[in-house]
C-alpha cells in the first residue's frame, strides 16, 4: 500500500472527553469501572465503563453525542480545510450484533452532521463491520488521498455494549466479567476518530500507516476447535507483505483484547509462530483495561493511542503492530511507523 499519515485524533471515552485526556488516563492505567443498572446475577450489579453524558441520552442519540466531539477534534486539526472538503468514513457495530440500534445506516451520519452543523464531502461512506472496520476504512482512506487526491478524510467509529439486549446475550455466552465468571470483559462505550492525509504534508514528524492485512480465524471464542492463531498469523503476514516490513521493524503491539483469556492466548500464539527472532522486550498494550470493551470504537481509539505515545515520546519505539478481531473470526492487522519528518 501507499503510506498514509494519521495526523490527529479525537476521543470521548469513560476516562476522558478528548484525545489528550483519554490517552493520558490510559497511559496511567486509570479505570472508571463502576456498578451499572444491569443485573449480572441475583443481588449483583454488573460492572461497566460508562461515559457520563449530561444530560443522559439513549439510543442513536447517545452514539451521536459520543462520536461528534471526537470528529470535531479532527476537523479542528484539519483547519483551514472545511468539513465539506473532507469525507467521513463512519464505522460501527456489525449489523447482526445483538442490541445494536436499528436504522444506524440512515440515522447516524445525518445526525452527526446535524449535531455539528456541517456537511461532509459527498464521498463519505459507512462501514459497520465491528472491530475490523478500521482496516477497511484505512484502505478506503488510502484510495481517497492517493487516487482521488482528496486532501484528507476522517475515520470515526462509535459503539456501546451497555445496552440491555447486548448485555443479556453476552451474559448468556459468559463473555462478561462477573463474580461467577473471572474470564470475561467489562462492557464499555466510546467514540473515537482520526484525521488521515497523504504523508509529507508538513515538516513535522508523522505516524504513517504502512501495511494492512486481513484474514479469518476458524477457531472462534465459541468454537470447540483448538486455537492455533491461524487467522491472526495470516493477517500479520499480509500486513507485512503490504509494505509493513517485518517483526524486526516492530517495537511493540496494541490490541483490542479486552479481558478474556482467549485474546491473550491468541496474541501469544501468533508471536510464537510468526516471529523468527525473539526480542528481549515486546510489550502488548490493551486500552480495554481502562475503557472497557468498547466494541467497534476500539479501532480509531488504538490509532489515537499510538499517535499520542509517539508524539509524547513514551512509545517503546517507532514501529507498532495493531491487531483487531471480531467474534465471528474476522481478523485485521495494521502496521504503523513513526516518521521523523523532513529537515527544516
Amino acid at each position: 500500500m501507499k503510506p498514509i499519515a494519521i495526523r490527529a485524533a479525537g476521543m470521548v471515552t469513560p476516562v476522558g472527553f478528548d484525545a489528550a485526556s483519554s490517552c493520558a488516563a490510559i497511559r496511567c492505567g486509570i479505570n472508571t469501572a463502576a456498578e451499572t443498572r444491569f443485573m449480572a446475577a441475583e443481588g449483583e450489579w454488573l460492572m461497566g465503563c460508562q461515559v457520563r453524558l449530561d444530560p443522559p441520552v439513549t439510543g442513536p442519540t447517545r452514539l451521536i453525542r459520543l462520536v461528534a466531539p471526537a470528529i470535531q477534534e479532527c476537523l479542528a486539526a484539519a483547519t483551514p480545510l472545511r468539513a465539506q472538503d473532507i469525507p467521513l468514513l463512519l464505522c460501527g457495530a456489525a449489523k447482526d450484533r445483538p442490541g445494536r440500534f436499528e436504522d444506524l445506516e440512515s440515522e447516524l451520519l445525518v445526525g452527526i452532521e446535524r449535531h455539528l452543523e456541517v456537511k461532509f464531502h459527498p464521498e463519505s461512506a459507512l462501514g459497520f463491520k465491528g472491530q475490523v472496520s478500521i482496516a477497511l476504512a484505512l484502505k478506503t482512506a488510502e484510495r481517497m488521498v492517493h487516487e482521488k487526491r482528496l486532501p484528507a478524510c476522517v475515520i470515526a467509529s462509535v459503539d456501546t455494549l451497555l445496552v440491555g439486549a447486548t448485555i443479556e446475550t453476552f451474559l448468556k455466552r459468559r463473555l462478561l466479567l462477573t463474580a461467577e465468571n473471572s474470564d470475561g470483559c467489562i462492557p464499555g462505550e466510546a467514540g473515537a476518530a482520526v484525521l488521515v492525509t497523504a504523508p509529507g504534508r508538513s515538516r513535522d514528524p508523522e505516524l504513517h500507516c504502512v501495511g494492512i492485512g486481513m484474514s479469518v480465524e476458524k477457531s472462534t471464542v465459541d468454537s470447540e476447535e483448538p486455537l492455533r492463531g491461524d487467522g491472526l498469523v495470516q493477517a500479520y503476514r499480509a500486513a507485512f507483505a503490504d509494505g509493513g516490513g517485518g517483526f524486526e521493524q516492530i517495537d511493540y503491539r496494541i490490541a483490542d483484547v479486552s479481558g478474556k483469556q482467549y485474546g491473550f492466548r491468541e496474541a501469544a500464539l501468533v508471536v510464537g509462530r510468526a516471529m523468527r527472532k525473539t526480542k528481549p522486550f515486546f510489550d502488548l498494550w490493551h486500552p480495554a483495561d481502562c475503557v472497557g470493551d468498547v466494541g467497534a470504537a476500539v479501532g480509531p481509539l488504538i490509532l489515537g493511542v499510538a499517535l499520542h505515545a509517539a508524539r509524547k515520546g513514551y512509545a517503546p519505539g517507532r514501529g507498532v503492530l495493531c491487531h483487531f478481531g471480531n467474534e465471528d473470526g474476522e481478523r485485521a492487522a495494521v502496521v504503523l511507523r513513526w516518521s521523523e519528518g523532513k529537515a527544516a
